[in-house]
């Protein structure tokens, strides 16, 4: 690519990045220091689920075996997200399978997914992800000061090299479609190749996630009130 080239490119990439950011009422990026957030506007919520989960009786053959292999699992039950994708057998047992590698089997220790996962949910403003993942997230070992400052939208304070590196990750990967140099090599310096590469994977299951929940309008099954549209 010549220099001429070279600078159309980067004139073009500023001003798509410009509009973004001035979108009116929809998703915007904005960075400061590490710190990447997207905004989602009140009239992107949903109160209530634009598609019903199926009734037993309503499921075909295809359906049933899929059902029955996710209630079978670690989940122990079909709710949420999976629930909508089940319309779709298909597309319900293979997200599914990918979701169960992403969650129980990827070589991220729990405390570090489930970290991605909030600062997913965070991004997204999906409140079912948050109101599913908040509980094990502290379970697994991030601290309720951490979770704190997700929810509300601040750069929490790390103690832990890997926490602090998964969160800039996620952060900087949702912000510029990509990561920089410094912040992969970093990745690979505290986590190694094969947990970069599975950090990656959850961050584009949970992005199927979140676009689930928000389009259908997939909500706690348990009437919470939302907790991060409040933040």
């Amino acid at each position: 690519m010549d220099a001429i080239d070279s600078s159309t490119q980067n004139t073009a990439i500023k001003s798509r990045m410009k509009r973004r950011q001035a979108l009116p009422g929809g998703t915007s990026m904005m960075a400061s220091g590490a710190v990447f957030r997207f905004i989602v506007t009140s009239e992107h919520m949903h109160t209530m689920e634009r598609l019903q989960p199926l009734k037993p009786e309503e499921l075909s053959p295809e359906q049933r075996e899929v059902y029955d292999a996710i209630a079978s699992g670690p989940r122990g039950q079909v709710r949420g997200p999976l629930a909508m994708w089940l319309h779709r057998a298909g597309l319900a047992s293979r997200a599914q399978a990918l979701g169960q590698y992403c969650r129980y089997d990827s070589s991220l220790p729990p405390r570090l997914s489930e970290l991605a996962i909030l600062v997913m949910a965070r991004t997204w403003m999906a409140e079912f992800e948050w109101w599913a993942h908040k509980p094990i997230a502290l379970k697994a070992g991030v601290s309720s000061e951490v979770v704190e400052a997700i929810r509300v939208g601040k750069t929490p304070e790390f103690s832990l090299p890997d926490e602090a590196v998964v969160y800039d990750f996620i952060n900087e990967l949702h912000a510029t479609r990509n990561v920089s140099d410094a912040l992969y090599q970093r990745a690979l310096d505290v986590l190694g190749k094969e947990r970069v590469v599975d950090l990656v994977g959850v961050a584009g299951y949970y992005t199927l996630i979140s676009m689930t929940i928000n389009v259908f309008g997939v909500v706690p099954p348990d009437g919470s009130a939302p907790e991060l549209q409040k933040a």
